[in-house]
């Protein structure tokens, strides 16, 4: 099966294809000849996730999917959430993302934090969703050069390395992106004739 990726990401993309192990064929946006970026305009991931695959099915007719993650921080009420791509946006004392919500942590005990996945599947116009989530917490400092966004800062529970430390096969273990794919796929499995 052949699905659109509605994203413009090349590591999203990198990270999904390896996940998937070639057991289904993932476009991108760009390789499917669409040159547009999507606004993610809704207060939850589940809205946000919908419109990015809905949008691609009314340009395509094709089958596609997409997803939105957010890192949701207890100490920060949830925070930076469905914002997470765009925390430092119009903030010019932040160089991006990491320095913003590490400069918001400063002198936080509880460093508990969770990134969450939903990941929303149109097949034949029929759209399903599927969540992931990871555990963790968030360091004081940056490890690793590995992965995008937050994963230097992040360290999934059960290991004692940054997601920027491992290497792809390694965080697919732990990831709430890997996990939401994992259902994806089960319920590909399930849902097409072999």
């Amino acid at each position: 099966m052949t699905l659109i990726f509605a994203t413009n990401n090349n590591n999203k993309v990198k990270e999904i294809r390896n996940a998937l192990n070639e057991r289904f064929e993932i476009i991108s946006l760009k390789e499917a000849g669409i040159d547009k970026d999507i606004p993610e305009p809704y207060d939850t991931l589940e809205a946000n996730a919908s419109e990015k695959s809905r949008v691609i099915f009314e340009m395509t007719g094709k089958n596609c999917f997409s997803e939105d993650t957010g890192l949701e921080v207890e100490a920060l009420n949830g925070e930076p959430g469905v914002k997470s791509a765009r925390y430092a946006d119009g903030e010019p004392q932040y160089v991006d993302i990491v320095d913003k919500l590490l400069a918001k942590m400063e002198g936080q005990d509880n460093r508990r934090a969770r990134f969450r996945t939903v990941i929303s599947v149109i097949i034949d116009g029929k759209e399903s969703l599927f969540e992931g989530i990871c555990e963790g917490r968030i360091i004081t400092e940056r490890r690793g050069n590995n992965g995008f966004g937050y994963d230097p800062v992040f360290i999934p529970d059960g290991a004692d390395r940054t997601f920027a430390e491992m290497e792809l096969d390694e965080k697919k273990l732990y990831s709430h992106r890997a996990k939401a794919l994992k259902k994806l796929i089960e319920w590909l499995q399930q849902s097409s004739p072999s």
